[in-house]
């Protein structure tokens, strides 16, 4: 079993983000490592989420160390732990991942199920967007995502496919109905309300797939 090296208390994180950012060439280098290295043991937290998901683990950890990469490049110290958004950016990574794999089909849905837990249960992408990442993401992480998907409801989809959504998924407490019963409501065919409906869910993804980068920058 791959073992890792302990995780930098805050003290010396901090230390080595400055050091990173004002340091010379050679410092800055050596404090990158030192991030990266620290923290490898959150790569391999992030990645079990997806082992059931027909992927080789040290695959999911490859690419999950990318995203690890990228959060140290661009992490902003004002903005609390790297942990926490570092998990972020492996997230990404990893649905990244997953969507590039079934772009042939061109069917991948936020509620499509993608794989099983130990349970047997389905793990959909949406489940994985909205789950508390525990021992990484403080526990404000998941309200935070879910105000987001909210939020994005509202600034990407157009009125039409906004409400499609929340009848189709039942999502703020109403109940979910069948395509066939939306087009019933709306006046308008099933294959219409499919067709708006996976372009709804195009734009979601999208928008999550950007929110490491956008989302900071909004939040500022």
């Amino acid at each position: 079993m791959q073992t890792f090296q302990k995780p930098l208390t805050p003290g010396e994180e901090a230390y080595y983000v400055r050091l990173l950012r004002e340091g010379s060439a050679e410092e800055a280098g050596k404090a990158k490592n030192i991030l990266i290295e620290r923290n490898l043991r959150l790569v391999a937290h992030v990645a079990k989420k997806y082992q059931n998901v027909d992927e080789d683990m040290e695959d999911l950890i490859s690419i999950g160390c990318i995203g690890l990469i990228k959060a140290v490049d661009t992490f902003d110290a004002g903005k609390g732990r790297l942990a926490t958004y570092a998990c972020r950016c492996i997230d990404n990574e990893l649905l990244m991942l997953l969507r590039a794999k079934k772009k042939t089909s061109r069917e991948v849905s936020l509620f499509e199920p993608i794989g099983q837990d130990k349970e047997g249960n389905e793990i959909r992408l949406v489940d994985v967007i909205e789950q508390q990442q525990v021992d990484a993401v403080e526990c404000m992480e998941l309200q935070n995502n879910i105000r987001r998907l909210f939020i994005f409801l509202d600034e990407c989809l157009t009125d039409r496919e906004r409400e499609i959504i929340l009848l189709r998924y039942g999502i703020g407490g109403r109940k979910a109905i069948t395509q066939n019963e939306i087009g019933a409501a709306l006046g308008i065919s099933r294959s219409y309300v499919s067709r708006i409906e996976k372009r709804a869910l195009q734009k979601l993804r999208d928008r999550f797939a950007q929110m490491p980068e956008s989302w900071q920058e909004e939040e500022k």
